[in-house]
């Protein structure tokens, strides 16, 4: 295996982008994101996408790769950034992957596990009891049913309560079984990192940069894609809180808090989903130079 993937994992909102470009630039390589929303043209604001200038600094595969009026899932990823992966080695022995996505990143290095067959009678009625009771329901079906898979889920993201509460009413198991089965070869090896803050610094920064996107215009970008509020992609953290201020479910101060709340909450899961993995060599964020040092030397390792 002459050919390395540096994997940047981490929280939402602890650098994972500059630290990236740092090991980028310093390899002369190319980056490819692991983030299941950056990659739609319409929404910029609301999921964090890296600026126009970072962008220039190195190439980035699967940012802006697609339009909202598409779906992209975890299998299709897993297709595209093997293409990506191709594309770079074809001209670097590295490439970087970097992103908060954990199915993504899971996808691209071990492959997609296997999924059960759901009775479409099931399939109907989680779907009924969804349209009916709403998120909470789906919270509470799953938190009493799967807690195995609830203590990581995306738990504002209904398509895959949805998905894992459709796996547990067909086969009585959790979706969590059936995942992390056998892992598929791939002609590359990873040196796998992660970036991390203390809470209250990580937690000023996920504040910040929520004031930051509401001074950008998230609240216009949010209104521009009413025709596609039920897309996957705008049924996490800082859209539903936005389209729920815009039916006049709530007030604008509340939908902010309630980002903020929630985007912590997830930089949690994120965090308890990467510790899982033993291999994963954790670096404090302020610290971009001890990152880059251990990349060199464990390139230089072979």
């Amino acid at each position: 295996m002459n050919k390395t993937v540096i994997l940047v994992a981490g929280p939402t909102a602890v650098g994972k982008t500059a630290a990236a470009i740092r090991i980028a630039r310093m390899l002369g390589t190319d980056i490819i994101s692991a983030d299941s929303r950056q990659c739609y043209r319409e929404i910029s604001i609301g999921t964090a996408k890296p600026s126009a200038a970072e962008l220039a600094s190195a190439r980035h595969y699967f940012i802006d790769s697609h339009s909202i009026a598409s779906e992209v899932n975890a299998a299709m990823y897993e297709e595209l950034a093997m293409g990506y992966a191709a594309d770079i080695f074809s001209r670097n022995d590295t490439l970087v992957l970097t992103g908060g996505t954990g199915l993504y990143i899971k996808a691209f290095l071990e492959g997609m596990d296997e999924m059960p067959p759901v009775p479409a009678t099931v399939r109907e009625a989680v779907r009924t009891g969804y349209a009916e009771h709403g998120l909470t329901w789906l919270q509470e079906q799953l938190r009493e049913k799967d807690p195995v898979f609830y203590a990581t889920a995306e738990t504002q993201n209904p398509h895959r309560l949805i998905r894992a509460l459709e796996i547990f009413e067909a086969t009585g198991q959790s979706i969590a079984a059936f995942r992390s089965q056998t892992a598929r070869q791939r002609d590359f090896r990873v040196i796998k990192t992660g970036l991390e803050l203390p809470k209250e610094l990580l937690h000023a920064n996920i504040h910040t940069r929520v004031d930051q996107m509401m001074a950008q215009g998230l609240v216009e970008e949010v209104r521009n894609m009413l025709p596609w509020r039920q897309h996957n992609a705008l049924q996490t953290v800082g859209y539903t809180e936005i389209f729920q201020f815009l039916d006049g479910s709530s007030t604008l101060a509340s939908a902010v808090d309630g980002i903020k709340t929630h985007t912590r909450q997830y930089a949690k899961r994120q965090l308890t989903w990467f510790r899982r993995d033993p291999e994963l060599r954790w670096f404090d964020a302020r610290s971009p130079e001890a990152l880059e040092q251990y990349v060199r030397e464990r390139l230089a390792d072979g």
